[in-house]
């Protein structure tokens, strides 16, 4: 299925990268949580833009520069989505510390709430 890219497509890229640096060591954001922190582009319908945007920043993490932390983001059922360098980006969060069950991150554990919120110490997990 064909889609839509955004109208300027090189400042919206850029504004899914600025908030991708964002997210700190250890934590992730979803495709979606990112798009809902960026405007609707100028002439683009709210609808339309909901409907598009989380593919969008899905284009634009595909294209990021080398200094964007691109295995931050995943999809919002908490999983790496299927394509080249899935297993490497599962590696890189790994690395971070996320923990996987069943092939996906517990999103109320691992979520970044976005710019301007806190983040609270983690507490060491007992097992």
């Amino acid at each position: 299925m064909q889609y839509p890219s955004p109208p300027n497509q090189q400042r919206y890229y850029e504004q899914v990268w600025d908030l991708a640096r964002q997210v700190p060591y250890g934590r992730v954001v979803t495709y979606g949580q990112i798009a809902q922190r960026i405007s609707a582009p100028a002439g683009v319908d709210p609808q339309e833009y909901k409907a598009w945007s989380p593919r969008w920043v899905g284009d634009a993490m595909a294209a990021c520069p080398d200094d964007v932390p691109w295995q931050r983001v995943i999809n919002a059922q908490g999983k790496i989505s299927a394509r080249p360098g899935a297993q490497r980006q599962r590696r890189l969060l790994e690395a971070e510390g996320i923990v996987f069950v069943n092939d996906k991150v517990d999103l109320k554990r691992y979520q970044w709430p976005g710019p301007g919120h806190v983040e609270e110490p983690r507490q060491a997990t007992l097992f």
